[in-house]
């Protein structure tokens, strides 16, 4: 787009003298007393497409390490656990209490222990838990319905005892809900629920 100014006037000579130096920046040119723009350098809002951009939500949220509670959730070792102990020590020589906290891991119910000082920041995860309705199960995919009707077949049926349930009431042909927990970009099924009508 070609854009016409005509520079005339008493400061005319010190704005054709700075318009002059940003021209590399912004392409253009002068034409006698003209200043022409080829084209800009800067886009246009409008023109950007976020249609993939996600809301920025973070997986994990610092927390003080005295503020944690027992069957609250925090990051061990790197993984995400429910808080099943959890012991202070008295105020060392040192000037911190130490707080010794033991957690299961979500997923797996593996054990997990850390020691952290009371003052210092522990990672939270963000835990999100949501029920389907269990529809059927193929080549161990469950098929999942949510609420609004929008159908899933991305999970797993779990290991163990939880998954032999799951086919079990499916080969039934019972109506249930399944548990789905999810945490620092893991899902997994997690429990059952008979449905209420």
């Amino acid at each position: 787009m070609l854009k016409c100014r005509i520079l005339n006037g008493p400061f005319a000579f010190i704005i054709r003298k700075c318009i002059l130096s940003l021209s590399i920046m912004i392409n253009g040119f002068f034409f006698g007393s003209c200043f022409i723009i080829l084209s800009s350098p800067w886009h246009i809002m409008a023109d950007d497409d976020f249609s993939t951009a996600d809301a920025g939500a973070s997986t994990t949220f610092p927390m003080q390490c005295s503020a944690l509670r027992k069957n609250g959730f925090v990051m061990l070792k790197g993984r995400p656990c429910k808080i099943v102990e959890m012991t202070t020590s008295k105020t060392g020589k040192h000037g911190h209490a130490k707080v010794h906290l033991t957690g299961l891991d979500i997923f797996t119910q593996k054990k997990y222990e850390d020691i952290c000082p009371s003052t210092h920041n522990m990672d939270v995860p963000n835990v999100i838990r949501k029920d389907y309705q269990a529809i059927d199960v193929s080549d161990g995919f469950l098929s999942l319905m949510d609420d609004n009707g929008e159908t899933r077949e991305d999970l797993k049926v779990p290991e163990g005892d939880l998954g032999k349930e799951i086919i079990k009431k499916i080969s039934n042909g019972e109506l249930f809900m399944v548990s789905v927990l999810k945490a620092v970009d893991e899902e997994q099924i997690v429990g059952t629920k008979n449905m209420t009508s």
